[in-house]
């Protein structure tokens, strides 16, 4: 079974009356447990696609299907209910809650689900002390580095357990240290969960880490490097 599949996808946004293709007929597929970066210039397409593959937007054409599930039969609650059990996203800017200590930033999509749970919290203290960050877990988002605030976003996107994992631009804004820190992270869960990650970068230290990494201009898949033949379409 494929973890996500694009057949023919085409995504438009308006302007008025003028239609701007985003992307432009998108056709491969991620099996479960791949590492995975979508890369090319401003304007290509890649956060659009990643868009679609986390269930936050829709297609305007073609069809897209995640486990098996076609994404267009499934109404709002629905999308919603898949987004929250099964994927989960890790943001160039962390994205934490200021207020929030790290611990509770890391529970949030939980309690979003329903009531707190203390296998819930006890998931979440592991996952930080996991990731270094058990002497950090009261801390709020301005007391941590950079790279702390990206590892709690991590935990954060791990806590549901979820399938695949999206990540826009995850290293940008670290250090080199703090980079490979994070992409070792990173792919150690991949390899020891089989979480699929898929990351939108430019950074060329997350794409010489990768499996594989699809290149995509004008809206269109120029490049898959690491596909295995028509097994990836």
């Amino acid at each position: 079974m494929k973890l996500l599949r694009f057949q023919g996808v085409k995504k438009a946004y308006r302007s008025g009356s003028v239609a701007i293709w985003a992307l432009r007929g998108i056709d491969l597929a991620l099996d479960p447990g791949e590492f995975v970066a979508v890369w090319g210039p401003s304007g290509s397409g890649k956060s659009t696609l990643c868009n679609l593959a986390g269930l936050i937007d829709e297609a305007s054409e073609g069809s897209l299907v995640f486990r098996d599930t076609p994404i267009a039969s499934l109404s709002d609650d629905q999308r919603s209910e898949l987004r929250s059990r099964h994927i989960g996203f890790i943001f160039q800017s962390f994205n934490l809650v200021p207020v929030f200590s790290a611990l509770e930033n890391v529970l949030l999509p939980l309690q979003l689900r329903g009531p707190l749970t203390k296998a819930g919290r006890t998931r979440a203290l592991d996952l930080l002390a996991a990731l270094g960050l058990d002497q950090q877990a009261r801390r709020r988002p301005d007391e941590l580095s950079g790279g702390q605030q990206q590892r709690v976003a991590i935990a954060r996107a791990l806590i549901s357990e979820p399938s695949l994992v999206i990540a826009d631009e995850p290293t940008a804004n670290l250090d080199t240290a703090n980079a490979q820190a994070i992409i070792d992270i990173m792919h150690d869960t991949n390899r020891r969960l089989g979480t699929t990650f898929l990351f939108s970068t430019h950074d060329a230290r997350l794409l010489d880490r990768v499996e594989r990494q699809i290149h995509l201009r004008d809206g269109l898949v120029e490049t898959d490097e690491g596909a295995v033949g028509a097994g990836r379409c």
